[in-house]
């Protein structure tokens, strides 16, 4: 699942970011067992060639962050905004963020002017917007992967951390792939990865890998195809934290006395 809108708003990107980096699904060769030899080349949907090698580095890596019950990151994230002229503007923003399978999920984002916080604990999910000292609250569902899907569906709403918590990453990630390759090693962050690269009709994506035993995200790019000037979005992943002491509470939202209530949780969203 794949989603892409080519333009942006000053602090708010409208990208749609890779839906979920957290699965224990396979591709429908290996669902069947009828498993490709390494380095073979096979037909895409819309007859690319798909590396096995990729899927396999994609798969190693989603099914560590699908059995991971609690993790805990830091993101550096990057993206255009494109004048009408064509000129591209790059914004960005980082984000501390915390999760904790089935239903906890706590994002801090700042981009420098404003600052964001977002909490789900199960039953409700909130959003506070310090520097205007709005928040606003909804009955949510009881789980994270519902919870991405509500989110999205029904508030319009992409949160924090989406691409590594949902429970079948690599089935929606792959699902409109046309082509993949492994482009090859690469050190980010003074980390040794895999780089893996994927195509799909409206979106390229790219994806660095932690080698060893940890298959950790370090850095991975969405370009638009859908737009004349692709913009690019890009986030650096770093400070992983697989065992997070996480406090009782942590997740639950109490608003300052002095904030303000609005209905819709959008408008206080953190992106």
């Amino acid at each position: 699942m794949l989603r892409s809108n080519s333009r942006s708003v000053r602090g708010t990107p409208t990208y749609k970011t890779l839906a979920g980096f957290a699965a224990v699904a396979v591709v429908s060769a290996v669902v069947l067992g009828t498993a490709v030899p390494c380095g073979a080349q096979v037909a895409g949907k819309w007859g690319g060639a798909i590396d096995p090698d990729a899927l396999q580095v994609l798969k190693g890596m989603t099914d560590y962050l699908g059995d991971l019950q609690q993790f805990s990151m830091h993101t550096e994230n990057m993206y255009d905004d494109v004048l009408e002229t064509g000129q591209k503007i790059q914004f960005g923003f980082s984000s501390n963020i915390v999760v904790q399978r089935p239903n906890g999920l706590l994002a801090e984002r700042t981009d420098g002017q404003t600052d964001h916080l977002f909490l789900y604990d199960g039953e409700m999910l909130a959003t506070y917007h310090a520097e205007d000292g709005f928040f606003a609250m909804v009955s949510a569902p009881d789980n994270l992967d519902d919870l991405l899907h509500f989110a999205r569906d029904e508030l319009d709403l992409v949160p924090p951390a989406g691409d590594m918590v949902f429970s079948n990453a690599f089935e929606l990630l792959t699902a409109s792939v046309t082509s993949g390759v492994v482009v090859g090693k690469a050190v980010v962050g003074g980390v040794v990865c895999t780089q893996i690269a994927f195509t799909t009709p409206v979106v390229d994506w790219q994806v660095w890998v932690a080698d060893g035993d940890e298959p950790l995200p370090v850095k991975y790019v969405l370009t638009t195809r859908d737009d004349p000037a692709q913009p690019q979005f890009i986030t650096l992943i770093s400070d992983w934290d697989t065992e997070p002491e996480i406090e009782d509470g942590l997740f639950d939202f109490e608003p300052p006395d002095s904030a303000t209530k609005i209905d819709h949780i959008g408008q206080a969203s953190v992106r």
